[in-house]
């Protein structure tokens, strides 16, 4: 559904600038939101309502070249300005989800997107879900057909591991960059906690970025490179260093709300913001049980603070990605990738009610 008329984006700072459209101004309708319980299995559960993308992929799919190939497309614009990400002129507002399947008894990066796409697309489309951000690379057309035809845009991870020369990106963005799902790139997940996983120094990783976001930029003019960090400190000087980065995303974890971190990101950089990553996990290490109630308040409250502060509206936010679709039954170093164990922790915080990081 479309969304109500945004307010005026804030004067840019130094960023691309290009004249927004007016947007429709139809009342949204609430959508459900996803509770993760069980590997591969999923409640629906009441979530507030959520301001819509004004434009949406089914709508831009009416667009396809007439020439009968199936991966010939008319491509979209794709623009920054100030605080909004723009498509064909309309800004966008992304309700997404992490989405990286790995199935039972494999471990990352044994990604299966071809394997899940189907049902995982279903599901998400049935919750309100418009967009993705993966872990690794999908090169894999129609995995993407199969999201874009259910109106979920693809925030494509290209560049993770420190492990891999900056060249590597060229192959994955080229092989998809035309493909009408690709909204935008990602490179690094909270790199500055990880070191890229590959034990660089913080400087190093600022280094390596530049360099892939530069690649990138040389391969594809079309699509903004965002950029994955872990919360705030420090983000200042990076954003001025990784100067081929459009957006930032934030993985944060502080409760039930996210306190004033979207003020304090105001003051850091003129770029636009989503969250990289939010929500609880379902395992409440407090009692040793599954606690959907509280993983529910959790996802409800932070969603809603996203949506107060969202671009659409006057704020500095482009949406964010609840924290993950799928378990990760190789998370846990201890127990076996083909058991579901409660436990795997992640730096950086911890979700409500227990504080703790449950990610199996």
């Amino acid at each position: 559904t479309p969304a109500p008329t945004p307010a005026p984006a804030p004067a840019p700072a130094p960023a691309p600038t290009h004249a927004p459209t007016q947007t429709p101004t139809t009342a949204p309708t609430p959508t459900p939101t996803l509770a993760p319980t069980r590997a591969s299995t999923f409640a629906l559960t009441p979530a507030p309502t959520l301001a819509p993308t004004p434009i949406t992929s089914r709508q831009s799919e009416n667009r396809r070249r007439s020439s009968g190939k199936s991966n010939s497309y008319d491509a979209h614009k794709i623009e920054v300005q100030g605080r909004q990400v723009l498509v064909d002129g309309m800004p966008v507002h992304l309700k997404g989800v992490a989405w990286n399947p790995v199935n039972k008894g494999d471990i990352q990066p044994s990604d299966d997107f071809n394997g899940n796409v189907e049902r995982d697309a279903d599901i998400m489309a049935r919750a309100g879900i418009n967009a993705v951000r993966t872990y690794e690379a999908i090169t894999d057309r129609a995995v993407l057909d199969a999201l874009w035809a259910r109106g979920i845009w693809v925030l494509n991870m290209v560049y993770v591991s420190g492990g891999s020369n900056t060249s590597s990106v060229i192959s994955k963005v080229n092989a998809v960059k035309d493909h009408p799902s690709i909204l935008m790139w990602t490179i690094g997940n909270e790199w500055n906690y990880n070191g890229l996983y590959y034990g660089l120094s913080f400087q190093e990783s600022v280094s390596r970025l530049q360099e892939v976001a530069a690649v990138i930029k040389q391969q594809d003019t079309v699509h903004p490179v965002a950029c994955i960090y872990g919360e705030l400190g420090g983000l200042q000087d990076v954003a001025a260093r990784i100067t081929d980065v459009d957006v930032w995303g934030v993985n944060v974890y502080r409760g039930k709300s996210f306190g004033d971190l979207f003020d304090v990101y105001a003051g850091l950089t003129s770029k636009p913001m989503f969250l990289g990553e939010y929500g609880a996990d379902a395992w409440d290490a407090r009692f040793n049980r599954e606690n959907l109630v509280a993983q529910a308040e959790a996802v409800g409250n932070l969603t809603e603070e996203i949506m107060e502060h969202s671009s659409l509206t006057g704020g500095i936010c482009i949406g964010g990605f609840v924290f993950e679709f799928e378990d990760e039954w190789w998370k846990d170093g201890k127990g076996s990738p083909s058991m579901h164990d409660t436990d795997g922790i992640a730096p950086g915080g911890g979700p409500y009610p227990d504080m703790t990081f449950n990610e199996e």
